[in-house]
């Protein structure tokens, strides 16, 4: 015979007061343990909506980041003149050329200066980067000294409105316009013109080669015959696949951090739970003996108050979520630490993380109530009906 539903909740209503404070310390070790996975998430999604599934993208043979890449001029023409890169509306291959470098800028309010990445492009760029799109001013002419800047640049440094002056590599840029790319890491760079970039800081090569394919399949194809051709150094690699590598290493770093904290906070909420069962267990123990008289069985009590450590749990873990879901409201920055610059991402929740973090706080409930509820099993209707 089983013992109502309703028993177990109004036990958990009597004692609400530690019904509240032991769910909430289940609630604060699952925000933590959702927010990282937000965390993690917003960083990987960022990086990775930054490729374009039909575009490939093309560095130095064994670079980490297109920062440390050169890419020499007579191997770029190698890279344009493949037969599987796509033709666009004018005739020209859909073939972008660029080079990045690292210039400061200070922060808002605090004034201290941070890496941000300048992408210096031609014209194909935005026909490779469908998700990028002006939301002030205009594009930069090609040879003149104008930049545009991306939403959380404008947002989050000094200098970097439209009309302002940018100083780097020896000279003044004008800021002409501002960009939104849907969220992706190009949200956090500056793009100028190719030539103009190549010239201020002395460089007389590329960084990278982005290329679309007129058939994504012709992938495997190329990236075979021009990583083993011997005049070239060079590695292939689809965009997606090129930006998601960028975000191993930071997001690697998160996810073992953040399991860590975890795995220490759920033992001290295990350890509460754990308490709170057995101060229930104490106080019931004439109540346990009454019921195990009326003909309930030990494992009616046993799942009765592991039903209730379980809905601590429940409860905690639907607060916690709560608690992390308004983490999406919030921007922040990080140091990318292949590229040395500074990304801008969001807390993302996804269903996944939802249903991973009820399930983590169930497990905390269910491994704190299970010694008390085995203990409360255990006792003799004789001893139990002593306390009455």
């Amino acid at each position: 015979m089983g013992i109502p539903f309703s028993y177990t909740m109004r036990n958990l209503w009597t004692r609400r007061l530690t019904t509240v404070l032991t769910a909430g310390g289940m609630a604060l070790v699952v925000f933590v343990f959702a927010a990282v996975q937000m965390l993690d998430t917003g960083l990987r999604q960022t990086l990775i909506a930054t490729g374009q599934p039909d575009n490939i993208h093309v560095t130095r043979r064994s670079a980490a980041a297109e920062i440390s890449s050169v890419v020499d001029r007579a191997q770029a023409d190698v890279v344009e003149s493949q037969p599987e890169i796509a033709i666009g509306a004018g005739g020209l291959r859909l073939v972008s050329k660029e080079v990045v470098v690292l210039i400061t800028l200070p922060k808002h309010g605090t004034g201290v200066a941070t890496n941000v990445t300048t992408r210096g492009v031609g014209e194909a760029a935005f026909d490779l980067r469908p998700q990028l799109r002006i939301t002030e001013g205009r594009r930069f002419q090609p040879g003149a000294t104008e930049v545009i800047v991306g939403t959380s640049i404008a947002r989050r440094f000094d200098g970097a409105a439209v009309g302002s002056l940018l100083r780097f590599g020896g000279r003044e840029w004008r800021v002409v316009g501002r960009f939104e790319a849907k969220g992706s890491a190009y949200d956090s760079e500056i793009w100028a013109d190719a030539d103009q970039l190549q010239q201020s800081f002395r460089r007389n090569a590329w960084s990278a080669v982005v290329a679309r394919l007129a058939d994504p399949a012709t992938l495997p194809a190329l990236k075979g015959r021009l990583e083993t051709d011997p005049r070239l150094t060079l590695d292939v690699k689809s965009e997606r696949e090129f930006f998601e590598e960028q975000s191993r290493v930071l997001s690697n770093f998160i996810s073992y951090l953040g399991l860590t904290l975890s795995v220490i906070f759920s033992v001290g909420a295990m350890i509460g739970a754990m308490i709170t069962m057995y101060a229930a267990v104490a106080t019931r123990t004439g109540e346990i003996g009454t019921l195990r008289a009326l003909g309930f069985r030990r494992s009616s009590i046993l799942a009765t108050f592991l039903l209730e450590a379980t809905l601590l749990g429940v409860v905690g873990g639907v607060a916690g979520l709560l608690l992390a879901s308004l983490m999406q409201l919030v921007q922040i920055s990080t140091l990318n630490w292949q590229s040395f610059s500074e990304l801008a991402f969001r807390f993302t929740l996804t269903p996944q993380i939802v249903a991973v973090s009820l399930g983590f706080a169930v497990l905390m409930g269910f491994v704190g109530g299970f010694l008390p509820a085995v203990r409360a099993s255990r006792l003799s209707i004789v001893d139990a009906l002593r306390a009455v």
